[in-house]
């Protein structure tokens, strides 16, 4: 079972990424998705999530108003779209899965059993 994140880079402040996250070996599309991030030094930290019928999204209030985390699971993706994007947003920015879990609550980074490897978000001011 994989998930592979792409879509990150380097932009200037101001600037829009839009990152995506594709499963392979086994659906997600019954489970919660969320993306985390983690800057150097810092502990990684919740992002956003999405229950397995979009029904229900949660945002962490430093990135409210400026990324929305949508998916399609007919293609066992997961997206997150940054806008007005600030040099303390950069980090290494994580997909995960929550087996188990409908997505009606935010779930805890432990109830997250599946990662992927990460991709780098760069912004410069």
């Amino acid at each position: 079972v994989q998930l592979v994140e792409s879509g990150g880079g380097l932009v200037q402040a101001g600037g829009s990424l839009r990152l995506s996250c594709g499963a392979s070996g086994r659906t997600f599309s019954r489970d919660a998705m969320g993306w985390f991030r983690q800057a150097p030094g810092k502990e990684r930290e919740f992002v956003a999530q999405i229950s397995w019928n979009s029904g229900w999204t949660y945002y962490a209030d430093s990135v409210k108003g400026r990324f929305t985390i949508s998916r399609d699971n007919a293609k066992d993706a997961v997206y997150l779209q940054m806008n007005s994007l600030k040099p303390e947003d950069t980090a290494v920015y994580y997909c995960a899965a929550a087996p188990g879990y409908s997505g009606n609550y935010i779930a805890s980074q432990s109830d997250y059993s599946y990662w992927g490897q990460g991709t780098q978000v760069t912004v410069s001011s």
